[in-house]
């Protein structure tokens, strides 16, 4: 370095040294407060499945579950109070050892999962879960009872407050109670919602087949474990009775649909895996060589696998996942036999039921045909549109994109809106970084009854897949949020409805994984000289015209082509209001799908002559 030049490499003036006061040691409790990531994920707020709040529910289950699987209760209660967010699980299992509850739950690396002598196939394998769920807690209490004697303690925030041993002074059954409250500290404006929970207890009752869990009174069940599932899944959709295979270590069944898409459920010792891992790359390899070699044929992998829900359950001693939230399981070494045990047992289905399995070929067969059909049109489609692989006319991008490896681009969308004129104002009020606008020319195709060439057909959806580039993946869609903004109008309406038939269609994921929204706008402005009110509902409208008086001045907005850019600017900003569309609530959304959007007019019309309601005070 020359004389007077300046070391870059110290930081420069003003920032901390780095020294021994720089270096810091965490209790584990605290550690788990401080970097609550690397224990549960993400925090969230409690409306995705996956967020943080589910995870400490699942947590403690998990050892109500362990206990099952052992032989030991056969029952858990849960109670959840989906207002104050209290918890509480009573399993009738043998019951935390009475000389190390506190140890339990409060100190890392600490269990009875270590080695197979108490548990042979168990999710919670690293001494964490309860611990994580204590620290993560405002309130937390453990009790665990076994021949006559209890323990207990009870801590705040993962701090000891009391505890607590001696005889129980009414008879109780050997098992183990837990309650706790999530910290709002950590969980800030969290809801548990039912459906998620619920959707929850019926993973663990399908897995468990026999086990009873009473949920606030509820009792769910299953007694043909998978089986059940995928019935439930795939209920007025399978093509053929599912392929269904038991044994203690390995679970599995599957069916073909209609589908565009294929779709799984896969578990390790009593853990929903929702990103997959060794086990089910070996499920998905072990039935295309199945069909395979039944069949005599040599068909892709996509052929065999389109239209199928399937899911598969694995009990494997000392499990290695790929982070502690246990959703993907990294175990390569067991690929190979996990593929010829799945090959084996479903050859000897197809040869136990082999009508079945004729039409399980015909499914196949047909699939193949299409594709070879769909590639014709694709080429005819990227021929003519050869100028479009450069740009999409009808998008007006935005710089940053969604990236799923990468976990980059989470702040991205696109609004997929109708018309110019409302295009036009959405792309002036937009920020170009994180916001990019599709323009919709008119009303889009019904797909409801069409097949998936209509993709390569119909130019306006050709150039749609495109710019969410989900034609050959859904892992490459390029916004995390896609966004309907259409007028609030009948119109506009039946727009939304036409697109969310599309990605319902064609690619189900957008909706099933959260990525589908409704943009909510203002029908109304409130005003006077002073204040300005945009009002989404009439009682808003009502409420402002009581705050302003009786001489306000009110718009009506019928498109959102009328809002000026200014305005619209803070509609899309910060303070935007998106409505998830979520389908998980809808037991049979084909059905559901194929009666507003399919060719059945006249039941259709009759449906609504009959339902149709009069507002006689307004006639």
């Amino acid at each position: 370095m020359k004389e007077g030049e300046k070391d870059d490499r110290t930081g420069g003036a003003g920032l901390l040294d780095y020294g021994d006061e720089q270096i810091k040691s965490l209790d584990p409790m605290e550690h788990i407060r401080a970097r609550t990531g690397m224990y549960i994920g993400r925090l969230g707020d409690g409306s995705q499945y996956e967020d943080g709040v589910y995870i400490l529910l699942k947590e403690v289950i998990d050892n109500a579950i362990d206990e099952y699987i052992m032989g030991f209760g056969k029952r858990v209660e849960i109670k959840l109070d989906y207002n104050s967010g209290t918890v509480s699980v009573r399993d009738y299992g043998r019951g935390i050892p009475l000389g190390k509850v506190v140890e339990c739950v409060s100190k890392i690396n600490t269990g009875g999962k270590f080695d197979d002598k108490a548990f042979q196939f168990s999710v919670g394998m690293n001494g964490v879960g309860t611990k994580a769920v204590n620290a993560l807690s405002d309130e937390f209490e453990v009790r665990s009872f076994r021949d006559g004697e209890y323990s207990e303690a009870k801590f705040r925030k993962g701090k000891i407050v009391s505890k607590k041993r001696g005889k129980c002074q009414t008879p109780q059954r050997s098992g183990t109670f837990v309650r706790f409250v999530p910290d709002p500290d950590i969980f800030r404006k969290y809801q548990f919602r039912e459906d998620h929970v619920m959707r929850r207890m019926r993973m663990y009752a399908y897995l468990n087949a026999g086990l009873t869990i009473d949920i606030n009174g509820e009792k769910v069940v299953s007694e043909n474990g998978l089986l059940d599932l995928i019935r439930d899944e795939a209920e007025l959709e399978k093509l053929y009775e599912p392929f269904h295979y038991r044994s203690k270590q390995l679970e599995l069944v599957f069916v073909h649909t209609n589908r565009f898409s294929e779709s799984y459920f896969s578990f390790v010792n009593g853990q929903f895996t929702t990103d997959g891992g060794t086990h089910l790359a070996a499920f998905k390899e072990g039935i295309l060589k199945a069909v395979n070699e039944y069949g005599k044929k040599k068909y892709d992998g996509d052929d065999v696998r389109d239209g199928i829900v399937g899911a598969i359950a694995v009990r494997v001693q000392n499990p290695v996942f790929e982070a502690q939230t246990k959703n993907k399981l990294g175990m390569p070494e067991l690929r190979n036999g996990w593929v010829s045990e799945v090959k084996r047992v479903v050859e000897e289905q197809f040869h136990r039921e082999p009508a079945e399995a004729a039409k399980l070929l015909e499914k196949i067969a047909a699939t193949s045909e299409m594709r070879a059909e769909i590639g014709k049109v694709k080429k005819l489609a990227r021929e003519r549109n050869r100028a479009v692989t450069v740009r999409v006319p009808q998008l007006s991008d935005c710089k940053h994109h969604l990236n799923m490896a990468k976990d980059t681009g989470r702040d991205s969308m696109i609004f997929i809106v109708e018309g110019r004129s409302a295009a036009g104002t959405l792309k002036s009020s937009r920020d170009a970084t994180t916001q990019a606008v599709f323009t919709l020319r008119g009303k889009p195709l019904n797909v409801c009854e069409l097949k998936r060439d209509a993709l390569y057909k119909n130019e306006e959806l050709f150039n749609l897949t495109k710019s969410l580039d989900i034609e050959d993946s859904f892992e490459r869609l390029r916004y995390e949020k896609v966004v309907l903004a259409t007028d609030a109008d009948v119109d506009g309406l039946h727009i939304r409805n036409l697109m969310i038939t599309f990605f319902m269609k064609f690619f189900d994921r957008v909706v099933k994984e959260g990525h589908l929204f409704i943009l909510e706008t203002p029908l109304f402005r409130v005003r006077n000289k002073k204040e300005n009110h945009y009002c989404y509902t009439e009682e808003e409208r009502q409420a402002a015209i009581d705050k302003l008086g009786k001489s306000a001045e009110i718009t009506r907005f019928k498109g959102l082509g009328e809002i000026n850019k200014e305005e619209f600017t803070g509609f899309i900003g910060k303070e935007m209001r998106l409505t998830p569309v979520d389908c998980n609530q809808d037991t049979s959304l084909p059905a559901t799908i194929q009666f507003y959007m399919g060719g059945n007019t006249r039941e259709r019309r009759q449906y609504i002559m009959d339902n149709l309601v009069v507002d006689e005070e307004a006639m």
